[in-house]
């Protein structure tokens, strides 16, 4: 069963030390700024740091021996509770340093993990951290059981006195095969959602960026969606999807979950299920901090594109938007503008360049539709309610003695369906294009 995640919002925040191998010529305050602000939003307040540049970490200790003592008194100094690794650690490593230090030792993909369990909320996105969690340490087990070890396998161990170890695995590998089920569910009725909207030709645009570039602020200032924007990494795991309306015509807009530097792989497995909203978008709009420093914004968008690489998301159109443009002076601005000639800036806290944004969503959709005049009698009005049901937005409708006269901006491939009702002033290219 899931281990339920304490509420932490009220407690006092543990000591942690920092700790990262880096390679040699690297800044370690760049490095590390990360790091310490995850630590920060996990509930731990960073007491120090301590870098080793060395082209490898090494395979069982992860520091050098003499950067290990030295690690030990300032981890002692610092009067830490917690060692925080800007690294996934192997086992041994772990192990290593927990036995050195005497202490709990957590690493990257732990730390994000740990954040991710207090943020989610949904049913689906607590599946999903768990599944996560329990792909993480699976193959750490051995590690928590080691007074254990010695039954070993084979004749004489099984049934009854089949180690704990072994059961505990067992149990963890039936949970993931039936977390994995559970969320195939759950993603087959998104399908079911998915397959109306495409009925209704509803363009969909995903949100996608780096945590904590203010997209849930974007998504709340086009749609009013209300969802939360505490200023926290992270904030947002569970895809919200809500609409806006622009010159008649409905889009909708979906925020997904946040992307960081050196994604855990089996955070990008385990939220797969989220991650699929970016790629059923028809169009995404890679949401980027403008008043981040120019190196932070070169990684920041180098680490997101990586991610949309690894889901398979590089085919689709992608429009990049520089958010937060209201803390950026006037020559930053024209940086900015310099580099990004094609990017639209705006803000989403002060609304600045929102209907430039709207407009610019509507511009790549603009040819999915046909504005046509349409005559429907009245004895098929069916017609007229498959019109509504179809999304297509009613610019002008009038009763008269034939039928209901009706301008709408029609779905292309349903030119061809509603072709006897183009009455006979429509634009001879829509008849041509209707059969």
């Amino acid at each position: 069963m899931p281990v339920r995640q304490p509420d932490r919002s009220w407690a006092e925040p543990e000591r942690g030390l920092v700790l990262a191998v880096l390679s040699p010529g690297a800044d370690g305050a760049d490095e590390l700024a990360e790091l310490e602000e995850l630590a920060r939003t996990a509930g731990v307040e960073p007491s120090g740091r301590v870098v080793q540049h060395r082209r490898m970490p090494d395979a069982r200790t992860y520091v050098g021996k003499g950067k290990l003592e030295e690690l030990k008194q300032m981890y002692g100094e610092a009067g830490a509770e917690v060692l925080i690794v800007d690294d996934e650690l192997s086992p041994p490593q772990q192990r290593t340093l927990e036995n050195a230090l005497q202490a709990r030792v957590v690493d990257r993909t732990q730390l994000i993990l740990d954040i991710f369990a207090q943020h989610a909320v949904t049913a689906e996105g607590k599946l999903q951290v768990e599944l996560a969690q329990l792909e993480y340490n699976l193959p750490r087990m051995r590690g928590m059981w080691q007074h254990l070890e010695r039954l070993g396998g084979g004749v004489g161990t099984r049934g009854p006195g089949e180690s704990q170890l072994e059961t505990d695995r067992r149990i963890a590998r039936r949970r993931v095969v039936l977390l994995r089920e559970r969320l195939r569910k759950l993603s087959s009725q998104r399908d079911v959602r998915r397959k109306e909207r495409r009925r209704t030709e509803t363009p969909t645009v995903a949100l996608a960026g780096y945590t904590n570039a203010g997209k849930s602020t974007l998504l709340n200032a086009l749609t009013d969606a209300g969802v939360s924007v505490r200023d926290r990494l992270f904030e947002t795991l569970d895809p919200t999807t809500r609409g806006f309306d622009h010159e008649g015509r409905r889009y909708l807009v979906t925020d997904t979950v946040g992307f960081v530097r050196r994604l855990p792989h089996q955070l990008v497995e385990g939220f797969a299920a989220t991650l699929e909203e970016t790629l059923v978008a028809d169009l995404v709009l890679h949401v980027v901090d403008g008043s981040a420093s120019e190196q932070q914004l070169v990684e920041q968008i180098a680490a997101v594109d990586s991610v949309l690489r690894e889901i398979g998301a590089t085919d689709l159109p992608v429009e990049l938007v520089v958010n937060k443009i209201d803390a950026v002076d006037t020559l930053g601005r024209r940086r900015l503008t310099n580099r990004y000639p094609d990017a639209l800036q705006i803000s989403a806290l002060t609304g600045e360049g929102l209907e430039e944004l709207r407009a610019r969503v509507a511009e790549r959709f603009g040819e999915r539709f046909e504005r046509v005049r349409l005559l429907l009698p009245y004895e098929e009005g069916g017609r007229l309610n498959e019109l509504y049901a179809l999304g297509a937005p009613i610019d002008e409708r009038e009763d008269t003695a034939e039928g209901v006269l009706v301008v709408a901006r029609l779905p292309r491939r349903e030119l061809r369906r509603y072709a006897p009702y183009l009455v006979a002033d429509s634009e001879p290219e829509q008849r041509r294009k209707a059969k």
